[in-house]
């Protein structure tokens, strides 16, 4: 799993990203899930910290594709981390950076992607499911009701409830490895 935090969380997985490696570990008992949690600066300068994780990604999944050819690439981010993913996934511009687009041959590796609080759903053209053809079939793009990071919301304290939420992602990604 490739995992980007959210702004000002500790590194290497924030609160998010440790809940959803737990839930998925419970959907699929007996295998092994490997975490890389991204490194880059998650601060509040998005424009370029975001475009610095998604570069850092891009490094880091392309050379994990060709080292392992056979394994399932699952990619994950809460809020700004959910935009790193974007970036690398979407199919059009963002507004918090350059898109860094993976090769093709790396796409057949990724076997899910599940985001948390993604700010493209609000500003950037709609979830991850709908920007971008190539990974959004296999996304699940979660946004809790009245979060004001990824919708319309006025409920600052909902973008912190995402550890409630982990279960679905970890069904759905559990449901799309072979």
């Amino acid at each position: 799993m490739v995992y980007a935090r959210g702004t000002d969380t500790t590194p290497p997985v924030d609160f998010v990203g440790q809940a959803f490696v737990n839930a998925l570990s419970a959907q699929i008992p007996g295998r092994t899930i490997s975490v890389y949690g991204v490194d880059y600066p998650a601060t509040l300068n998005l424009g370029p910290s975001t475009a610095k994780g998604a570069a850092q990604a891009w490094v880091h999944i392309v050379n994990r594709a060709a080292e392992c050819p056979a394994t399932q690439l699952v990619l994950s981010g809460y809020s700004q981390g959910a935009a790193v993913i974007d970036l690398l996934t979407a199919d059009k511009p963002l507004p918090w950076g350059t898109n860094t687009p993976m090769p093709a041959a790396v796409a057949g590796q990724v076997a899910a992607i599940a985001v948390f609080g993604n700010p493209s759903r609000r500003v950037g053209g709609g979830p991850i499911t709908a920007i971008s053809k190539t990974y959004g079939p296999r996304s699940i793009d979660l946004c809790i009701t009245g979060d004001p990071f990824c919708s319309n919301g006025s409920d600052v304290t909902a973008h912190a409830k995402y550890g409630g939420v982990v279960d679905q992602a970890a069904k759905f990604v559990a449901a799309r490895l072979r």
